[in-house]
């Protein structure tokens, strides 16, 4: 016994020796370094731009900034905005949901080119997004002479802004679920349907719970996306003003007609949803882990 006591004592005095030893851990310059290119590279590409939107927006003071964004053509950028948001995430909650559900839960055939499918757009300029619509339902469009002999607007329209921010924010939410839901497995819904729970309680009752804050992390972010959009929107809107412009081109075009004081108005009302995401999506992380730990205790 003596010896191993011994034996043990060496190990742990050699173990102690090598964790305490310089050579194992970076140098405090290291440290200092790379924390300084992570502080300056944040402030000169993030907060350097942010705090400028809001100085450029309150310049000629805040009746010149209130003024641009009581303007009706503003006015009207921000409820087809927010009419696009409202419209897009509630129809990608329903599409990630499911798709996530699917790919996590069952075997069939076309699931990887399905799960290929969800990544499109975040490959695909949205742009090239924007001109597929237009293709499909553009006047000389393959359904242009159709939607035309009925009176059908999609491009140009309300229809077409919904369809292409659904095409550029319909990964969020699907993304955010499918590694969870892989990961957490199928045993849980197996156990509830053993003990008599129906295919529906099981979803409501058992898969929601276990994703709820991944589920609203992807709510937000999608809704931040939808917001901010202006490469298949622009491509599709049309630019009327007043009727297709959402923020981000109401901002392009005060900017372009040299209206510095109005376009940065409403950019920092975009900036203003955008810090309210960050703090949705800081509060939300913050509950799941909260939530995690709790689990775990």
């Amino acid at each position: 016994m003596a010896g191993v006591a011994a034996s043990f004592d060496a190990r742990s005095s050699t173990a102690g020796k090598f964790e305490a030893n310089p050579a194992t851990r970076d140098s405090p310059w290291v440290k200092f370094v790379v924390i300084g290119l992570g502080l300056t590279y944040f402030a000169v590409f993030l907060l350097l731009p942010l705090i400028a939107v809001f100085t450029e927006a309150f310049r000629k003071g805040a009746e010149t900034y209130f003024q641009a964004l009581v303007e009706p053509d503003a006015l009207s950028a921000i409820r087809l905005t927010l009419l696009a948001a409202a419209l897009s995430v509630p129809l990608n909650l329903v599409f990630g949901v499911a798709a996530a559900w699917a790919i996590a839960k069952f075997q069939f055939p076309g699931k990887n080119l399905l799960i290929t499918f969800i990544d499109l757009p975040f490959s695909v300029s949205p742009v090239v997004a924007g001109l597929i619509y237009v293709l499909v339902f553009g006047l000389q469009g393959w359904f242009g002479p159709w939607l035309h002999e009925h009176d059908i607007k999609i491009i140009f329209a309300v229809p077409g802004i919904v369809l292409a921010t659904i095409f550029v924010t319909f990964p969020f939410i699907a993304r955010e679920l499918i590694p969870l839901m892989q990961a957490q497995g199928r045993d849980e819904e197996e156990a509830a349907i053993s003990l008599g729970a129906s295919g529906l309680q099981t979803f409501w009752r058992v898969t929601i719970p276990n994703v709820k804050w991944a589920l609203l992390y992807g709510v937000i972010l999608c809704n931040a996306r939808a917001m901010g959009e202006f490469g298949a929107v622009s491509v599709v809107s049309g630019h009327i003003r007043g009727e297709t412009n959402t923020m981000p081109l109401h901002v392009e075009i005060l900017y372009n007609e040299y209206q510095f004081a109005a376009a940065f108005a409403v950019a920092s009302l975009l900036a203003l949803l955008a810090l309210v995401t960050l703090l949705l999506k800081t509060y939300v992380e913050w509950r799941a882990r909260h939530s995690a730990s709790e689990e775990h205790a």
